[in-house]
């Protein structure tokens, strides 16, 4: 299975680099079977059936971007660096692994200033990143990041417009819960209240899992074959709530569809072992491609994803290779927005 096997022709100026508004005008394209269908997902209700259970990741997005200072004291003065920083993840002790750039500039010990509030120390370097502790925690911590820090946008829109104040509300689902991503669950950002409340009227179930998205998800595939490649692993959690919810929509004949691939890869983690979905807790760096088993998805609604990306290769494990390159040929023609701001997808296997 080669990496060129899951290329396709994507004219840029279908990368989208706003969402739509209100989210739920955003179009959908359905693919049944065979079939595609081109709709809205305000329509979403009438593809799905009483008794079905939608599962929506309720990790919420951190403004992971910094930018500040980093000062020495030199025989002609005070001698300033500006530093800029991605937050990837936290440590168990309390520090942060990031991308710091330029990294040369830092060494171990010295402190970067983001805001008279928040600092933070590099303590280590380790294959091209950083590792900072703060000089603040908990509450205090987030308070002064959200006041510093800036949205951390997915590269292919952040090379094209820096971040503002419209994204830390675009760039976030209404749900958003608990703070951990440094991406956002982009297929949920097309739900608004009406629709929940229109779905919820037509019998459609809700559960809620955490997947802290990383910023791994936008790693390139750098081997030919594709089965050799190694995800970045990222923390998640299935309650016991949410997995006796599943296993009572499955006992009751409804199916289970997630709201994006990384409610996707955590439920089938969840159900690796056992080919149920049971409560579980850790970091899973599971990747699905052709020929992957599914035990938990029936379905599934996602955006429009990268050429010769995993999540490309999970669509298509999914789908099919062919049908899902049809699907997307189908989606470049009728000119739909593509990525994490773009239009949606709802794949129902035949």
């Amino acid at each position: 299975m080669r990496l060129d096997d899951f290329d396709f022709d994507l004219p840029e100026e279908l990368i989208a680099t706003r969402p739509a508004r209100p989210r739920s005008s955003a179009r959908l394209l359905v693919a049944e079977g065979d079939r595609i269908t081109d709709a809205v997902v305000s329509d979403l209700g009438q593809w799905l059936r009483p008794g079905d259970r939608l599962v929506l990741n309720d990790t919420r997005v951190i403004p992971a971007r910094l930018s500040g200072a980093r000062t020495r004291l030199s025989a002609e003065g005070e001698v300033q660096a500006r530093i800029e920083v991605t937050l990837l993840e936290p440590g168990a002790d309390g520090t942060w692994t990031a991308l710091v750039k330029p990294l040369k500039k830092v060494r171990e010990g010295e402190t970067i200033r983001f805001s008279d509030a928040l600092s933070a120390e590099l303590v280590a370097k380790d294959e091209g990143q950083g590792r900072l502790r703060f000089n603040l925690a908990g509450e205090d911590f987030d308070a002064a990041l959200a006041e510093a820090g800036a949205m951390p946008l997915p590269p292919y829109i952040a090379g094209r417009r820096p971040a503002d104040d419209r994204d830390r509300e675009d760039y976030q689902t209404i749900w958003a819960e608990k703070p951990g991503a440094v991406a956002a669950p982009t297929a949920s950002l097309h739900f608004d209240d009406a629709l929940l409340g229109d779905l919820a009227k037509r019998g459609i179930a809700f559960s809620h899992v955490t997947l802290h998205v990383g910023a791994g998800t936008f790693l390139p595939v750098k081997v030919e074959d594709v089965t050799t490649h190694r995800m970045h692993a990222e923390w998640g959690e299935v309650s016991d709530a949410a997995a006796a919810e599943i296993a009572e929509t499955r006992a009751k004949g409804g199916r289970i569809i997630p709201v994006g691939t990384t409610a996707l890869r955590l439920l089938e983690t969840a159900a690796r072992e056992t080919g149920e979905v049971r409560a579980w807790q850790g970091e899973t760096d599971i990747f699905i491609y052709p020929g992957f088993r599914f035990h938990a998805a029936d379905a599934l609604m996602t955006n429009f994803h990268l050429p010769k990306s995993t999540l490309l290769m999970l669509v298509s494990a999914l789908m099919g290779r062919e049908r899902m390159l049809a699907i997307y040929a189908h989606a470049v023609s009728e000119r739909y927005r593509f990525f994490s701001y773009g239009d949606a997808s709802l794949l129902i296997p035949g």
